[in-house]
């Protein structure tokens, strides 16, 4: 896996920087030669952040203070060029926890969308782990490498896109087997669960992530009718965050509530039937283009975007894939200048 340089020292041009300005306004630029931020307070100059460390206090033209950072993860995911919806924070969490993403671990996911899960997947499994991401848009999977440049400063060599649908293109990725961990993050994770199944080694976790009640229930039921995995769990996570002000202690008055149901569930060895698991009749065991037609991305309220949109978005996140290659070159020059000058 490609050496990464650490996510600290004096700023470079290249570099993803998050400015807080006051009342917590956030900017998050890339640093460029000659590049300014205008603000309805002034102009801040790139240059002023160069070489600085991370968590100083820089001023612009009109004597604003900001508090420069470079990016948690978290915070680089929702500032990123989305190509697609992106998997927040507080559902990543989850998602790595409950398929239990382990370093060293082989991962499947589906489909890719900006490259938000990626990031968090790569990070878990570490150098000797392999993701492999499917994904049906060319411009998706752009933006997702692009986006994984920007933050890691160079594409990882242990993760692959592979342009198709999982159904079709995992069998000739993988052999039976061998794959430890799937998650599932597109409209109808049913359609691949067969395969999924056949991929997976026996007590290996698929996890699938969906919008809806009615994408729940379906996944659910047909991961049931196969027989071939244990029971499914499913949940949601809401976060809430709390004001702390001296004796001024209580709940925000906003909270990131629902963003998406996960259910999880294991593969069974062969043949193998789990002792007491009663199993409830299933009245509708078929499902005709009406019930389908509710699991659109129209009907769930998924807002499609255009392709002029989506070139834009690429254009973007390729800019500031550039500009980290830039950094991370610049970086691993400054830690050789010393072996070379002694």
């Amino acid at each position: 896996m490609t050496d990464f340089p650490r996510p600290s020292g004096p700023f470079c041009y290249g570099d993803r920087v998050q400015l807080t300005g006051p009342k917590g306004r956030l900017h998050t630029i890339t640093l460029r030669e000659g590049g300014e931020l205008h603000t309805h307070r002034g102009v801040l100059r790139h240059d002023a952040l160069v070489g600085l460390p991370d968590g100083s206090v820089v001023r612009n033209s009109s004597d604003t203070e900001y508090l420069a950072l470079r990016p948690l993860l978290r915070d680089f995911v929702m500032s990123m060029p989305r190509g697609a919806a992106i998997v927040y924070p507080k559902d990543a969490a989850q998602i790595l926890a409950q398929a239990d993403i382990f370093p060293g671990a082989t991962v499947v996911e589906a489909g890719v969308g900006s490259g938000a899960l990626s990031l968090w997947m790569l990070r878990a499994i570490g150098p000797q782990g392999r993701l492999v991401s499917f994904e049906r848009r060319e411009e998706f999977a752009e933006v997702a490498r692009a986006n994984a440049t920007t933050f890691l400063g160079a594409l990882p060599e242990n993760w692959e896109i592979v342009l198709g649908d999982l159904s079709d293109a995992l069998p000739a990725a993988f052999a039976a087997g061998t794959a430890d961990r799937v998650v599932l993050d597109m409209l109808a994770p049913w359609e691949c669960i067969p395969a999924v199944a056949d991929a997976l080694v026996p007590g290996g976790v698929v996890l699938c992530y969906v919008a809806t009640a009615t994408q729940l229930s379906r996944v659910a039921e047909f991961i049931r009718g196969t027989g071939l995995f244990t029971e499914p769990e499913s949940s949601e996570t809401m976060v809430r965050g709390w004001h702390v002000d001296g004796l001024a202690v209580r709940p925000d008055h906003r909270m990131v509530a629902h963003t998406g149901f996960l259910l999880t569930a294991r593969r069974l060895a062969p043949g193998a039937v789990p002792p007491d698991v009663r199993r409830r009749a299933v009245r509708k065991t078929a499902y005709g283009d009406e019930d389908v037609e509710v699991w659109t991305p129209g009907a769930v309220g998924d807002r499609q975007i255009t392709d002029k949109n989506l070139r834009k978005r690429v254009r973007d996140a390729e800019r500031a894939a550039d500009g980290a290659r830039r950094a991370a070159a610049d970086r691993r020059a400054a830690d050789e200048t010393p072996n070379e000058t002694a």
